[in-house]
């Protein structure tokens, strides 16, 4: 399973890459969030803790934010792992199905489906065996509602 989500990061393909933008784009503010709220916590605690743990003072009043750039890495693993796991692996799985030919059986039809049919074969037919005779079958029984004529 982990050699096929490194093929899927390495690879340049266009659905995935596709995939990736649609479901990512919709994805990244819970995974956000997820990492503010838990992660950076834990980054700044192994940084030494206060507000500006994970930053690095190169000169004046100049910083490298490295648990911002940790923060922004996880947030895109987390993301990646999540596509690759929920949609490419099925779909690769369904895909490699249909090549050796194994479709998954087809649901058989509901009750109300297997009537419809019956009826739509009757009428093909032409109706019930009393009227491909040729004889006057009443459309309602005897006792029709009042002001209905029974053919």
């Amino acid at each position: 399973m982990l050699r096929g989500f490194k093929d899927f990061i390495m690879r340049g393909n266009v659905v995935d890459l596709a995939v990736g933008i649609v479901i990512g784009a919709a994805f990244t503010g819970l995974v956000s969030t997820f990492t503010d709220a838990f992660l950076h916590p834990i980054i700044n605690r192994i940084g030494g803790g206060g507000t500006i743990a994970g930053q690095v003072s190169i000169g004046g009043h100049q910083t490298l934010n490295w648990g911002a750039f940790i923060t922004a890495i996880i947030n895109f693993l987390i993301v990646a792992a999540t596509l690759y796991f929920l949609v490419v692996l099925p779909m690769n799985k369904l895909a490699e199905r249909r090549r050796r030919g194994q479709e998954p059986p087809p649901q058989a039809p509901s009750e109300e489906v297997k009537l419809l049919t019956e009826i739509r074969d009757a009428l093909v037919r032409g109706g019930t065996p009393e009227q491909r005779r040729g004889q006057d079958v009443p459309v309602y029984p005897s006792d029709a509602p009042e002001g209905v004529e029974s053919r």
